[in-house]
């Protein structure tokens, strides 16, 4: 079968006279990333790079290029939960030669976007001392904004499913994760979550489902509602957070 997707040499001419995608960026760059370790897999050399960082709690920056389209993602992971706090799309090569640069050399995440525009925090925030309140926030404000941003039909409803239970302590005191847009909580952080009490989740007509955890599952009007069922199924003191592996 005839692989229907364009050649990247086609697609991206510049990238394949470089040879790979860590050689284009160089280029570009114009010897402004010279000291910058960059790396291409030799598989796919014209398609992927990684760009190293020196601070210890981020890791390197993944560089990927669309196959039926031109254009190229980022993505910023810290390094204890391998979760995004930088990311972004553009057809502008120059401006994730800017970014490159803002990681590598330990800018702050608001900074990287002042230069690269495309380059968007996530709502997370970075924990460099790997505080366990402090990641649980810095990942309920990513759910927020990710709910801030959805575009489908349904993202109302889930949006206010987000705001009801960050607005009730004893769940904002919680680690908050999805799992297929269901809300649940953890006493410890990725990457090992301890779940606790039920799931809760925006449905398609407007209702939210609450299941899972001590007693019956039942089906509420309003996310305040479902929320007060959450709550009441959850173990009379869950705990502080804390970190779900030791750090390296």
């Amino acid at each position: 079968m005839t692989d229907p997707r364009p050649d990247p040499a086609a697609l991206y001419p510049e990238v394949a006279a470089h040879g790979s995608l860590a050689a284009a960026l160089r280029a570009v760059a114009a010897g402004g990333l010279d000291a910058v370790p960059l790396s291409s897999p030799d598989g796919e050399p014209l398609l992927d790079a990684g760009a190293a960082t020196t601070l210890p709690h981020r890791r390197p920056l993944r560089v990927s290029a669309w196959r039926y389209e031109r254009r190229w993602h980022i993505s910023g992971d810290d390094a204890f939960q391998s979760l995004p706090v930088l990311g972004g799309e553009t057809d502008d090569l120059a401006q994730v030669a800017r970014a490159v640069r803002g990681w590598h050399d330990g800018e702050p995440l608001e900074d990287i976007h002042r230069a690269a525009p495309f380059a968007r925090p996530t709502g997370r925030f970075e924990v460099p001392d790997l505080d366990p309140g402090r990641l649980a926030e810095s990942e309920w404000q990513g759910l927020r904004q990710q709910a801030a941003g959805l575009p489908c039909p349904w993202a109302p409803a889930y949006r206010s499913l987000i705001e009801a239970a960050y607005a009730e302590p004893v769940l904002r005191a919680l680690y908050p994760f999805t799992s297929h847009w269901a809300l649940r909580f953890s006493t410890t952080t990725r990457p090992l979550l301890t779940v606790v009490g039920p799931s809760v989740a925006a449905n398609g007509e407007g209702a939210f489902a609450v299941s899972g955890g001590p007693g019956a599952a039942g089906e509420f009007a309003t996310a305040r509602a479902a929320v007060a069922a959450t709550l009441v199924r959850l173990p009379a003191d869950p705990g502080l957070v804390a970190l779900g592996a030791p750090p390296e």
